[in-house]
């Protein structure tokens, strides 16, 4: 194989951010092939052509700035391994008691593998995307670094937590040093098709937010009522199927009490979703695998950073102990709120991503201390 110096496959997914990137790309004097990954058919997941990201809506944009920039540009389909790898295991989770993140899976499970293959036959040197994240190579390690995007608003480290070294020297995220309102600006001069196009911000294959509803139809099969239950076991209320409630949440329990009741748990196989206090829901240490190391080799002895198990949480300082190469007990130094199996992890050293993995238990309360 014979690969193009300054050449790149650009993932386009029919929105501004992957549209300037490729326009950067091009005026930074790279020969440029777009591609969009259909991942599934609307109307397969019983949603109308225009309804949601990664539609056939999507698809003609992608196609017409393509087209605009004078790049030639495929459709690839990959419905049925994301049925199979991301919608299947999606709805496993949530009946496992946990709560998922497709948009990681897919990125960990489907597309970048699938991108660089495709970039591979067409003898193209680097996939790039739209991410607002950035990459550097460590002048002493020589590994590649994933970074912080520099508009902190817009940073997406956190769901890229899963790239491996081979993959980001074969990366690049031209959005990374700039600013969204840039980005918006560019393709405005540029009189692009998608330049005052909405940011998608649900699930792509459940953008109503209904991921219940969605998996009924799905699966068809309907998720029973159950019984909400006190800390001392004392029937609370009913439920309307325990996949219906997450950790944490306080609205939408149809029930009454003296003090504030939030969802501390459940359990899958009794059909019985738990209830307390709001300082039930803190927890301290949680356990991790499928642990990713990007900017060191799993290390032998606990280490220190900054963690946090959600997209747009805060990072707070924790400990991690490592068990083996791809599983982690991580302490954090103050009980954190809601923390959810099946959620992602991801741990900094402040502003490169040292790795991170999926939550895989959470320890009982942890409460002040």
């Amino acid at each position: 194989m014979s690969i193009e110096k300054k050449s790149a496959l650009i993932a386009m997914s029919g929105g501004v951010d992957s549209s300037v990137a490729a326009y950067l790309m091009k005026d930074h004097g790279y020969r440029c092939m777009g591609t969009t990954m259909r991942l599934y058919r609307n109307s397969d997941i019983g949603l109308s052509e225009y309804h949601t990201c990664c539609s056939q809506k999507d698809i003609d944009d992608a196609s017409e700035v393509a087209f605009q920039l004078d790049i030639p540009y495929e459709v690839l389909d990959f419905t049925l391994d994301f049925k199979e790898q991301i919608i299947q295991k999606f709805i496993r989770t949530y009946e496992s008691g946990g709560v998922p993140n497709p948009c990681i899976d897919c990125n960990r499970y489907m597309k970048f593998d699938r991108l660089f293959a495709f970039a591979d036959q067409n003898d193209l040197q680097y996939v790039v995307t739209g991410h607002y994240v950035r990459i550097q190579k460590d002048p002493e390690s020589g590994r590649y670094l994933l970074k912080k995007a520099l508009d902190p608003g817009k940073d997406q480290s956190y769901v890229l937590y899963m790239l491996t070294q081979k993959q980001l020297s074969r990366l690049q995220f031209p959005l990374g040093e700039i600013k969204k309102e840039e980005t918006r600006k560019i393709a405005k001069d540029l009189k692009l098709c998608n330049a005052d196009k909405h940011d998608s911000q649900d699930i792509c294959f459940v953008p109503d937010g209904d991921y219940v509803g969605f998996m009924e139809q799905y699966t068809g099969k309907k998720y029973p009522d159950g019984p909400i239950l006190d800390p001392s076991g004392k029937v609370l209320g009913i439920h309307h199927g325990a996949v219906r409630y997450t950790t944490g949440q306080r609205k939408g329990l149809g029930i009454s009490a003296e003090r504030p009741l939030y969802v501390t748990g459940k359990d899958m196989e009794k059909n019985e979703v738990f209830v307390g206090e709001e300082s039930d829901l803190y927890s301290d240490t949680l356990y991790a695998d499928e642990i990713n190391w990007i900017s060191m080799d799993p290390p032998a002895e606990p280490i220190r950073v900054k963690a946090r198990t959600r997209y747009r949480q805060q990072e707070q300082w924790a400990t991690v102990y490592p068990d083996g190469t791809d599983k982690i007990k991580l302490v954090f130094d103050e009980p954190q709120r809601a923390i959810t199996m099946g959620q992602a992890v991801v741990m900094y050293d402040g502003d490169i991503v040292v790795g991170g993995g999926t939550i895989t238990a959470v320890s009982e309360k942890g409460g002040e201390r």
